[in-house]
């Protein structure tokens, strides 16, 4: 045998031994996650009713619910989408198709990247100091959304940029070549041929937002809520309001801090039940993003 043939025998042996690996390491995590969803459901199945979805907190375990956390989860991660993944994916856009490359432009790529690594909690000391004090936002459910919104900031913009880079340089080179503008060649070609990676840096930020504790904390959610946002809807003109975006809030994992810190086991399975909850929740805003995702890359090929 020859070194050529030793050399790749070696290679093929690394090559298997690397496949072993990863295979390990993935049912390493989906054991994981398997057994968190076993335990939770174990625990927390037996309080899964209408009643738990539509009662408020109590100091009784039997008729406490989750509604007033639910709901304001759901509306601060709304304020949260709406206003990273736009701004992240405009960051993105102009960073990696029109800024200038420059000690400017590597010193702004520089510390995106390490504000992609910043605890949650200095995010939540700046929005109290900026939106609660400065602003005067209160601590309201836009303080809320837009602290977590400053958080996956970052995860949205470095995953906007990767996709784009991955984008051939060809496909641009052809838009330019038909006589398509430099915006054209970005809307019609660019962003649809990068959707699916941005969806998933999306899935990924919006899936760290949602069980964030630390920053909600400190900009003052509420432990225990017994009443509800404002309603969007009015029954007079013009039928839409804003007010719920300055109402107090609690979310989902802060009413599991608070169940949990009690020593009465019967709060223990409340917070089971709720976090089995959020993690249907989260995976519910995965599937749609996945769901999005598909049908871009299924109109691509078409």
């Amino acid at each position: 045998m020859n070194d050529l043939e030793k050399n790749t025998a070696r290679r093929k042996k690394i090559d298997a031994l690397f496949a072993v690996v990863g295979l390990l390491a993935t049912f390493v995590g989906l054991i994981t996650l398997a057994a968190l969803i076993l335990d939770l459901a174990i625990d927390g199945l037996g309080r899964l009713s209408p009643g738990f979805f539509t009662s408020f907190p109590s100091r009784f375990a039997s008729q406490a619910g989750i509604l007033s956390a639910w709901v304001g989860t759901t509306l601060v991660m709304l304020v949260t989408a709406f206003t990273a993944v736009p701004m992240g994916v405009a960051a993105g856009v102009y960073l990696e198709e029109y800024a200038r490359k420059n000690w400017l432009t590597a010193m702004i790529e520089i510390n995106i990247a390490n504000l992609a690594g910043v605890p949650s909690i200095v995010y939540g000391l700046m929005a109290l100091g900026l939106f609660v004090y400065q602003l005067d936002l209160g601590q309201s459910v836009l303080t809320a959304g837009l602290t977590l919104a400053l958080l996956i900031l970052p995860i949205v913009i470095v995953a906007t940029r990767e996709s784009i880079r991955a984008v051939p340089g060809s496909i641009r080179e052809a838009a330019y070549a038909l006589g398509a503008t430099k915006w054209q060649t970005v809307k019609d070609h660019v962003l649809p041929y990068s959707t699916g990676g941005i969806l998933t840096g999306v899935i990924i930020a919006l899936s760290r937002a949602i069980g964030e504790t630390a920053p909600l904390i400190t900009i003052g959610a509420l432990t225990f809520i017994a009443f509800l946002p404002e309603s969007p809807i009015k029954s007079e003109f013009p039928f839409v309001s804003l007010d719920w975006l300055m109402s107090p809030f609690t979310v989902m994992p802060i009413q599991m801090f608070n169940w949990i810190s009690r020593p009465q086991r019967d709060f223990h399975l409340n917070a089971a039940a709720a976090g089995l909850t959020l993690m249907v929740m989260t995976l519910a805003m995965n599937g749609i993003a996945i769901y999005l995702r598909y049908r871009f890359r299924k109109k691509i090929k078409w």
